[in-house]
């Protein structure tokens, strides 16, 4: 079976910065920042950028294309093709598959929401919501979290989630050229237009409350730098989170995307410019919103409090308190929550896409079949982040996901690469078709800094972190009965994955890389 390829570079560009540019750009970056030493932030930001999220996407982006061009889209497929014979990274491969899976369930349901918030914009459905206890109320009645005079039941949020959840099978069933790069040729152009409209609107915003809680007094907020805040391991921690979500490494995404490209395309140069977009989205864009705009309503005291309150309050109680008071706030809350529902689209098609060419390229399914597996799949499962959101699950699927996988298979990435394929090899072959050779300084860097880099989160993160949720410490008593049953599912999940896996790894006659 012929595999289908980009269309253009660009359109493979604009797929993969479109995969990265999520939520996190707009809603999780500013808070991080604000709780994290404000500008002292971006040092730790910058220095994990360069030393682990730069080099991880290029080995991503080479593994990818090597794989590709052995016939192979997913991670079991690809680790393969480098001779990853080892039963326990075989085991691990199947987290490339995996991880984008269980992401997909809970974003997917997310992301509806912001589309719901679209529409509750243009219809002033939150316009008499005079302070964020109230609009807060709002947001968990429309979640089904609770019942009082906006929301009845979880009814409008359902009728939400299965149109978003359709929008995303429709573009995955129309493949890779007609359907992703389609979409994201016109979807991130006019993504980075709604943020510059924005962002123009929220730095003309007139001080409200008090003379000097201006945009300008909020960026400088949100940039003052808290040196001090250096000291503290997990600002780097929270640093290499960061730059995890935002990058969209780690996850089997860039992997898969990369397997649709030409043998001669210019790997280096793409993955700097698709990297480049998710920054000037995320660090001049996204931090130029949320936390200026909120400033001017809530001072620097309001901002710390909204910022241990979390993403979701910024993007869905104060935004929408912001918006709603200005001249043509009705207007702006529709573009503010279209351009965070554009950037949910483009990432939740990625994470289906793992999961297709796994179906395709290694069990030998058609497009069809594999997106109607697919689709009948995840849609069983979504019901779970649907019903039992209240009960802690979608937490737990963001842990095991996108925290747990999405560390363990990017160290993993990161030691085939080096240290399996080899670092001769792997370097050969990541400026093949480049029209520019990277500093040599970074075959040292993915040699031994990125891959220890990574084991280093991954051993603190585990202490920090891990332990904790893995011994639900700190859960309540109600919710623990449903986290247990979760994670059987979960283990049901990968136990089926590696089933299908075993007609993979049993073929004769290995794939010489």
């Amino acid at each position: 079976m012929k595999r289908e390829k980009w269309g253009s570079k660009l359109g493979a560009v604009l797929a993969v910065a479109g995969s990265a540019i999520g939520l996190g750009n707009f809603l999780r970056f500013p808070v991080q920042a604000v709780r994290n030493g404000g500008g002292a932030f971006l040092i730790p930001y910058l220095i994990t950028l360069v030393l682990m999220g730069l080099p991880l996407m290029w080995i991503e982006w080479t593994l990818g294309r090597f794989g590709g061009h052995h016939g192979h889209g997913s991670a079991p497929g690809i680790f393969q093709t480098i001779r990853a014979e080892s039963n326990l990274v075989r085991f691990l491969s199947l987290l490339g598959v995996f991880g984008p899976v269980v992401i997909f369930i809970y974003y997917t349901y997310v992301e509806s929401w912001l589309l719901g918030y679209s529409v509750f914009s243009l219809l002033g459905s939150y316009q008499h919501c005079p302070d964020q206890q109230t609009m807060s109320s709002f947001l968990r009645a429309y979640q089904g979290l609770e019942k009082n005079q906006f929301f009845s039941s979880v009814g409008p949020a359902y009728f939400f989630f299965l149109i978003t959840f359709f929008l995303n099978i429709l573009v995955v069933y129309r493949g890779v050229t007609r359907g992703i790069e389609k979409l994201c040729l016109w979807a991130v152009p006019l993504l980075f237009l709604l943020a510059v409209a924005i962002v123009a609107r929220t730095l003309t915003l007139k001080p409200v409350v008090h003379q000097e809680w201006t945009p300008l007094a909020g960026l400088g907020f949100l940039w003052n730098p808290d040196f001090s805040s250096l000291s503290d391991a997990r600002v780097w921690l929270a640093a290499a989170g960061q730059i995890f979500f935002t990058l969209s490494v780690g996850i089997g995404v860039i992997l898969t995307y990369a397997s649709y490209l030409s043998r001669d395309s210019d790997i280096i140069v793409s993955g700097m410019t698709a990297a480049a977009s998710n920054e000037l989205a995320e660090v001049i864009l996204g931090g130029s919103i949320a936390i200026p705009a909120a400033f001017v309503f809530f001072g620097p005291a309001g901002i710390q409090a909204i910022a241990r309150q979390g993403s979701f309050d910024l993007g869905f109680v104060t935004m929408p308190l912001v918006l709603k008071t200005i001249p043509l706030g009705q207007l702006f809350g529709f573009l503010w929550f279209s351009l965070l529902f554009l950037a949910g689209l483009t990432s939740s098609i990625s994470l289906a896409q793992p999961a297709l060419a796994f179906l395709q390229d290694e069990l030998g399914l058609s497009r069809r079949q594999a997106v109607v597996i697919f689709a009948l799949g995840t849609f069983a499962l979504c019901h779970f982040a649907v019903i039992l959101l209240g009960r802690g699950v979608v937490d737990e699927l963001d842990f095991w996901g996108g925290t747990f996988s999405l560390v363990v298979f990017a160290t993993t990435e990161a030691i085939l690469f080096a240290w399996v394929m080899g670092i001769d090899k792997a370097w050969t072959e990541m400026h093949a078709g480049s029209s520019i050779k990277l500093l040599g300084v970074y075959r040292f860097v993915m040699r031994y800094i990125t891959p220890l880099f990574l084991l280093a989160i991954l051993l603190a993160w585990t202490w920090q972190q891990a332990i904790p949720v893995f011994l639900l410490r700190g859960t309540s008593p109600e919710n623990v009965p449903y986290l247990i049953c979760t994670r059987f599912l979960l283990l049901l999940l990968l136990f089926g994955l590696y089933l299908m896996a075993q007609r993979v790894w049993s073929k004769k006659g290995k794939e010489t890389a």
